[in-house]
């Protein structure tokens, strides 16, 4: 039976950065949670485009051409192939990521976190 998600409620279950949790799948897709403070690091995802949402706070993408600077309520794809280098230059930003399961979070590096699901 399908239930609700209170994403307050799972944002709450953890604290580490750059750490993706999954809350949900549809088609083939993961929706994961991410906290994040700092830099993360350069990378790409060759075979799929990567969605990021933010709910609170503010991230910077860095790509090798331009920024792009989202804050609460809006969005970013990144298209597959496209190294990008997420930042969040202060505080803490909560944001919900899709992907296609089992991808790494930092693509193509082979310091991978496989998400875990709460």
């Amino acid at each position: 039976m399908p239930r609700k998600v209170n994403l307050e409620e799972k944002f709450g279950q953890f604290t580490d950065s750059w750490a993706p949790r999954v809350v949900g799948r549809y088609n083939g897709n993961e929706i994961r949670l991410v906290r994040a403070a700092g830099d993360f690091q350069w990378h790409s995802h060759p075979d799929t485009d990567e969605l990021f949402m933010v709910i609170e706070g503010h991230l910077r993408m860095v790509f090798r051409d331009h920024v792009e600077t989202l804050g609460p309520g809006e969005m970013i794809v990144v298209p597959r192939g496209v190294e990008h280098f997420p930042q969040v230059p202060e505080g803490e930003v909560r944001m919900i990521v899709i992907d296609p399961a089992d991808t790494a979070n930092t693509g193509d590096h082979a310091t991978a976190f496989k998400p875990v699901e709460i």
